[in-house]
């Protein structure tokens, strides 16, 4: 497909906006075979993700996409065949112009925020005429046929489970970050927003017979993670050891590390969007703290993701992985709900790797985007 996309990308106050539209450029370039370039109001924020991101210059190429700092006011543009705005950022007004000036409009697309809810089926795909001739659609990520997709690279089951499959490979990963394997431990990633539960899930883990390695990497739970310890100022490399409980802090890692540190767990703990998908395809139990929206709406998406997820687990399971996870959103006591998530651990375990290739067995993100503009030029010939 030799097409070109324009991608544009406000960062609010996390890293989720940018981690999914750097990873949804990549994967557009090197799996559909189109040029994108993506439009970032914060630079700094794609540095945490691509290390080797320049913030000073205002266009660069990073892993064959092109990198552009937000249009500033009066800035000439050629907007390419698509353009994505995405999760309800504003487009630039002379960029809307350029659009609407073009000759053959461009497909525009509002790609949405993730959600399980049943109404995103019946709203993925749907127009909205604009102003100046143009038309907008809406594009939903989701979890059933009716949505479009998750983010996945077409090589990403295969590499994961190659990397479970060699213990080696966890091992190597993982003392380059510092952290050393014990014997018999089993591994918790925990990378969340701030959570007053934290604190009764550390000391039930502290307190097990078996033993635990907690993997932080940089991010906002850190806070809770120290008023625990009783220390402040611990950065990455540092560990602490309380009961049976060994604490690890780690840099904030680029997209692909984090893949292999999700990949060696037993358990993920993760937030927003991004990390929550990666999760999935661990083939892991994990535990979502989702990002909280006024009126409380992000209930709503949580339970109906529950819905889904659970399907097919028994009454034990499902009701351990509910009560959980409600608990760990509302900041409640973890102790008893971690006690019996550990009664059905071998079926939660079995049910993640079920889910990971039932999500598989449908077209990605990507590849979904890249095949709703090749009928809309279909329909527009």
């Amino acid at each position: 497909m030799s097409a070109r996309w324009d991608i544009f990308c406000t960062v609010v106050d996390n890293y989720g906006d940018i981690g999914v539209t750097w990873r949804l450029a990549r994967q557009l370039v090197a799996e559909q075979g189109v040029a994108v370039r993506l439009w970032v109001d914060e630079p700094a924020a794609l540095l945490r993700l691509c290390p080797e991101t320049d913030v000073a210059v205002p266009q660069q190429w990073l892993q064959g996409v092109e990198v552009c700092h937000w249009p500033q006011d009066g800035q000439v543009m050629e907007p390419g065949d698509v353009v994505i705005e995405a999760f309800a950022c504003h487009l630039p007004a002379a960029f809307i112009a350029a659009m609407a000036a073009r000759a053959q409009k461009p497909l525009w697309l509002n790609l949405e925020y993730l959600s399980a809810e049943d109404w995103v089926g019946g709203c993925h795909g749907l127009p909205s005429p604009q102003a100046g001739g143009l038309q907008k659609f809406f594009f939903f990520p989701g979890f059933t046929a009716e949505a479009g997709g998750l983010l996945r690279e077409a090589d990403l089951l295969a590499r994961r489970q190659a990397f479970q499959a060699e213990p080696q490979a966890r091992q190597a990963f993982l003392a380059g970050l510092g952290v050393p394997l014990v014997s018999g431990a089993r591994l918790i990633s925990l990378f969340t927003y701030e959570n007053p539960g934290l604190a009764s899930w550390l000391e039930v883990l502290a307190a097990a017979s078996v033993p635990t390695q907690l993997l932080v990497p940089q991010g906002r739970i850190l806070g809770d993670v120290q008023a625990w310890l009783g220390e402040q100022g611990l950065q990455p490399g540092d560990s602490r050891q309380r009961g049976n409980l060994q604490i690890h802090l780690l840099p904030f890692v680029r997209q692909e590390d984090y893949d292999l540190l999700l990949w060696s767990c037993d358990f993920n703990a993760v937030r927003g969007e991004d990390s929550f998908v990666r999760a999935q395809w661990a083939g892991r139990p994990l535990l979502w703290h989702i990002y909280e929206q006024d009126e409380q709406a992000h209930w709503d998406k949580l339970e109906a993701f529950l819905t889904l997820y659970r399907h097919g687990l028994s009454a034990p399971a499902d009701a351990a992985l509910g009560s959980l996870w409600r608990a760990w959103n509302a900041g409640e006591d973890m102790a008893e709900r971690w006690l019996a998530v550990q009664n059905v651990w071998p079926e939660l375990l079995a049910h993640s790797e079920r889910w990971c290739l039932q999500q598989a067995s449908r077209p990605d993100l990507a590849a979904a985007l890249a095949q709703f503009y090749r009928n809309w030029l279909s329909c527009a010939a």
